[in-house]
């Protein structure tokens, strides 16, 4: 089996290749070439030097970030949260101290990317403690220390004994004006992500039948984007009703004639997510089915267009409702129509900071990525829902796929 972090590389490249078979269409192939490698050392510095100038300015003493993407961003290392602490200390100035488990300590410095001090506990001890002696050590005890928004309660609750004199501050700020950003290497996986994703549903999509329920659609997602190089982070399948419920059904579903046939499905690249959704019908679409999936292809290009540098997230979220509600949907996020937001940040997280959706005043900048995914769900018939991910230019957005062309050519 493929782990989660491996990439498509060698004999698994070859292995891809074969694998893509009779539909595979021309731009699948691409994926073949030169490919991303991970998030180098120097970037996992560059980012340490960008948040620390960020807390010197802000009179900021030491951010913390526990176990999970925000560790994997500044550190590179790939940990699971648990009741035993592992986290970084980053002082505003001078190298990052990993608190872990004295007994975890060899598999942590696996992955470490970065210069550090690593500061073993063991059991009897407490983490806390060690996070306060290094802030202490470094005479940034009376500072206000910044908590990612990650960290647990029970972490945040120990500190505050620990660091009486200490004020502790929200991270989430510093923390988004560093990742909200994406780098060229950032980019470059996000694209590899999305292609290995599109390729695997252009195989699935030719090899559904009828009687096929969303559990086997599902597996051979997984499967066939394991077998392209990205495994899979989620592949969800809703089938006919089921449709409509954004995130699922538990009821069981089976492929039948016109059958609307909606997935969503997500692939890792070096710790970087994918996130497309396709939808289409099995057999012959009906006229309202068509009219609901060219609404939202519209939807989709209206998200694009509202994009520019400078204009607030939430703006796009806007201009996608107005064009729904000219068309009979909603209005706002009721339903039938559109009840989630038109689309999330995304990178390390499948959902990150900022958000399409209405209120969020975040100016769109350079760099930042997103999905686009305006579905319209009709409870007890059926929903639409076509995503694809895209990122910020100086000169407009820029998918990393193609949008679908129709509900006959859904992929």
């Amino acid at each position: 089996m493929i782990s989660k972090r491996q990439f498509l590389t060698g004999t698994t490249a070859m292995a891809g290749m074969a694998f893509l078979g009779p539909h595979a269409k021309a731009a699948d192939t691409a994926l073949f070439g030169t490919q991303p490698g991970p998030i180098t050392p120097a970037e996992h510095a560059a980012r340490l030097a960008k948040v620390q100038q960020l807390m010197r300015a802000g009179g900021i003493g030491a951010l913390v970030v526990e176990a999970g993407s925000g560790l994997v961003y500044f550190t590179g290392i790939e940990w699971h949260t648990s009741e035993r602490v592992t986290a970084a200390v980053i002082p505003a100035q001078g190298d990052p101290v990993i608190v872990t488990p004295a007994f975890e300590e060899p598999s942590v410095r696996e992955t470490l990317r970065i210069d550090a001090d690593v500061t073993p506990w063991n059991e009897d001890e407490s983490p806390a403690a060690l996070i306060a002696k290094a802030m202490s050590a470094r005479k940034l005890g009376a500072m206000p220390i910044a908590i990612d928004r990650s960290v647990r309660f029970f972490v945040v609750d120990a500190l505050r004994h620990a660091l009486p004199d200490c004020r502790i501050v929200a991270g989430e700020g510093l923390v988004n004006l560093c990742r909200q950003i994406k780098s060229p290497a950032e980019l470059a996986l996000l694209a590899r992500a999305n292609a290995i994703t599109l390729a695997a549903l252009h195989q699935v999509h030719g090899q559904i039948a009828l009687g096929m329920t969303q559990h086997d659609i599902a597996a051979l997602m997984d499967k066939t984007s394991a077998m392209l190089g990205g495994p899979s982070e989620f592949s969800l399948v809703l089938l006919a009703v089921a449709s409509a419920y954004p995130h699922g059904s538990h009821q069981p579903q089976v492929v039948r004639e016109g059958s609307v046939i909606l997935m969503d499905c997500g692939a890792v690249v070096h710790g970087y997510q994918s996130d497309i959704s396709r939808t289409w019908v099995y057999g012959e679409p009906t006229a309202r089915q068509r009219k609901v999936w060219n609404t939202v292809r519209r939807g989709q290009e209206i998200a694009l267009e509202t994009a520019k540098i400078g204009v607030p997230v939430g703006a796009i979220d806007d201009a996608v409702r107005v064009f729904y509600t000219s068309e009979g949907w909603g209005p706002g996020y009721h339903l039938p129509g559109l009840s989630h937001r038109t689309g999330h940040g995304i990178g390390l997280d499948g959902h990150e900071s900022p958000y399409l959706v209405h209120g969020d005043d975040t100016p769109l900048a350079e760099g930042m990525c997103f999905s686009d995914e305006p579905g319209i769900y009709i409870p007890g018939e059926f929903g639409i829902r076509l995503e694809d991910c895209w990122h910020m230019t100086a000169t407009g957005p820029q998918t990393f796929t193609p949008l679908a062309r129709s509900i006959d050519d859904p992929v």
